[in-house]
């Protein structure tokens, strides 16, 4: 359990801000302490509750050293005791992860990308089917997504589409679906039945402020070009597609999906910014860059973090060695917490070892 100073501190900030809140604050500030008070407010709860339970499994102890004490109630309050020991360590438990160290990129929102990887085609309508369930994912939780650029299969689906979901905590709830997703189905276009294996990679950015880092535009070589997309006669009139090449680090974002191109340009440069950090981030982390690397891969079917088996109506995480025999509610969205959840906990887990080692 935390040590119990560290507790009063958070007790004790969460009743300043209260009171600095009371007392009227405006702007930035209030939304800063806002913001603060409401992340606090179910750790103070959790405290509070801890040091009640911690209370009674004293108040308990105390009675079973009554040497007066007869023996069925001996025998009831020993069976209270273990119950409330059991629910003080769960309660200590919670308290400790909910004040694991957090990515600073948790709470904001995040950059999806999918591509087609190995499997022509049904690689392609695989991306389109797994891109689909990130929007029926985020039209549960009530975020919002924007497509930033995409390129569609020849047969349906996409070859890469990049877009951005917006909302409180969004990368903190798609952060591990970075990686290669594979999957084991018999395609539209198959005559005899056959089970084809292909496979789609999924990376997932946290979305950059300009406060971040500043770009500085010799550093840039923007190209812009006519749109190859639908738009009829306008797109044969103006060039508003631009493509952003970041020349020391050999970034390259286009986008074409705007009719406008300063809009254009505003989407690729957030777009190139996240792709520089994540980058920028990587090579300062060493372990993250570990992480990203085990998890994007190439597209090879051999590297996969997750696969979906259509014949068998189940879905398998590899990280975790979990699997659902809910492939249809996955795919709608419905399903994904049950992965997301089990990916968090083990994430958990593992701080929580390393905070025990120290």
């Amino acid at each position: 359990m935390a040590a119990n100073d560290n507790l009063d501190l958070i007790l004790r900030r969460h009743d300043e801000i209260g009171a600095r809140l009371t007392e009227g604050v405006a702007g930035a500030e209030y939304s800063a302490l806002s913001r603060e008070l409401s992340d606090l407010e179910p750790v103070v709860a959790a405290i509070k509750s801890f040091r009640t339970k911690e209370k009674e499994r004293r108040d308990l102890e105390t009675m079973l050293k009554d040497p007066g004490l007869d023996q069925e109630m001996r025998v009831m309050a020993s069976a209270e005791l273990a119950a409330a020991e059991a629910e003080s360590e769960t309660m200590a438990k919670a308290i400790r992860i909910s004040l694991l160290p957090k990515d600073a990129a948790d709470e904001g929102n995040a950059i999806l990308e999918v591509r087609a990887g190995t499997g022509g085609d049904e690689a392609a309508l695989f991306a389109g089917d797994l891109f689909r369930m990130y929007v029926k994912y985020a039209e549960r939780k009530r975020l919002t997504v924007e497509v930033l650029s995409m390129s569609e299969g020849t047969a349906g689906g996409y070859k890469e589409i990049v877009a951005e979901i917006a909302g409180r905590g969004v990368f903190a709830r798609l952060k591990f679906e970075s990686g290669v997703h594979r999957v084991q189905r018999v395609p539209a276009t198959e005559t005899q039945g056959r089970i084809h294996t292909s496979a789609a990679t999924v990376a997932v950015l946290p979305v950059a402020e300009e406060a971040d880092f500043v770009i500085n535009e010799a550093d840039l070589k923007i190209d812009t070009m006519r749109s190859s997309g639908a738009g009829g006669q306008h797109v044969n009139k103006t060039e508003s597609a631009i493509r952003i090449t970041h020349l020391p680090t050999g970034v390259v974002v286009a986008m074409q999906e705007e009719r406008s191109q300063h809009r254009n340009r505003a989407k690729a440069m957030a777009l190139l910014r996240s792709r520089i950090l994540d980058a920028r981030n990587q090579k300062l982390d060493a372990e993250r860059a570990q992480e990203r690397r085990s998890q994007v891969g190439s597209g090879d079917r051999s590297q996969r973090i997750r696969t979906y088996n259509f014949p068998q109506g189940r879905v398998t995480d590899h990280r975790v060695n979990l699997t659902l025999y809910s492939l249809e509610r996955v795919m709608e969205g419905d399903g994904l917490d049950e992965i997301v959840d089990a990916l968090t906990a083990e994430r958990q887990a593992e701080l929580l070892a390393q905070q025990a080692a120290l």
